[in-house]
């Protein structure tokens, strides 16, 4: 057990916690979006909680296993089989599988409230059940974990660390998901943003995929990710200050 935390009786450990935490954290924006997206399909706010918390407790306790089997995860990179000339790994299959399931479940919904809005149905949300907001929460965080782990491993070999960063960001995520869920439920032009946004991600996912195949390049100089990343927060800054915007002219034809 001493052995274990040995990393934190130095004050590299606890750098390379910090960094650690902060990563996750920044890789944690697309799940904790997708589940406010998720929960939003939930009839009552005591299931839109429960969902949340049973389904990131699963998603830490696989994440955590996932770090005791760092052999396992270094295979994954590796090639299980070859399609023609292109190797296929492991990571590959789960972020192109979890990349597509992102990309239909999005882009289904997109459909679907331009249907609604067509019909001019008041109702625009397709409800779910509990077990099923929960097991897609635990699914697409098994997609965002194995990425995350690999990033992880490549910054510090103790398990220690990554275990409690691990366990920091889940709880960061637990604290905020609610929040993020409210304010999206609030603005439909927010919740169709994030939307888009997670298809971007679930196209990212398959691009990844398709790298590790060796089918495209993508130059070492162009992070999709980050791209990803500042174009939604440059679209989200805009859609917030149009909000601002409409506050202030509706505070205005009031007084």
């Amino acid at each position: 057990m001493q052995n274990f935390f040995e990393a934190f009786y130095h004050l590299q450990g606890w750098m390379d916690l910090l960094t650690l935490v902060v990563m996750e954290i920044v890789l944690g924006i697309d799940n904790i979006i997708f589940i406010a997206i998720v929960t939003g399909y939930l009839s009552s706010k005591s299931e839109q909680k429960s969902a949340r918390f049973l389904g990131l407790t699963f998603a830490l306790v696989f994440r955590i296993g996932l770090l005791f089997t760092l052999s396992f995860i270094a295979h994954l990179e590796n090639g299980i089989f070859n399609i023609g000339h292109y190797p296929i790994t492991g990571r590959g299959i789960v972020l192109f599988l979890g990349g597509l399931f992102l990309i239909i479940k999005t882009t289904n919904e997109i459909w679907h409230k331009f249907k609604i809005a067509e019909k001019e149905e008041k109702s625009s949300t397709q409800k779910i059940s509990l077990v099923q907001a929960i097991l897609q929460i635990i699914l697409i965080d098994i997609v965002f974990s194995v990425d995350s782990i690999i990033t992880a491993v490549g910054l510090t070999d103790h398990v220690a660390i990554m275990i409690v960063a691990v366990i920091i960001s889940m709880i960061v995520m637990l604290v905020f998901a609610p929040h993020v869920s409210s304010f999206i439920e609030k603005y439909p032009t927010l919740k169709m943003l994030a939307l888009v946004f997670l298809v971007v991600i679930g196209l990212n996912l398959v691009l990844e995929a398709l790298e590790s195949a060796k089918a495209i390049h993508i130059p070492e100089y162009v992070d999709v990710k980050i791209y990803s990343y500042v174009a939604f927060a440059f679209a989200l800054l805009v859609e917030l200050l149009n909000i601002r915007l409409h506050h202030v002219k509706t505070k205005k034809g009031r007084s």
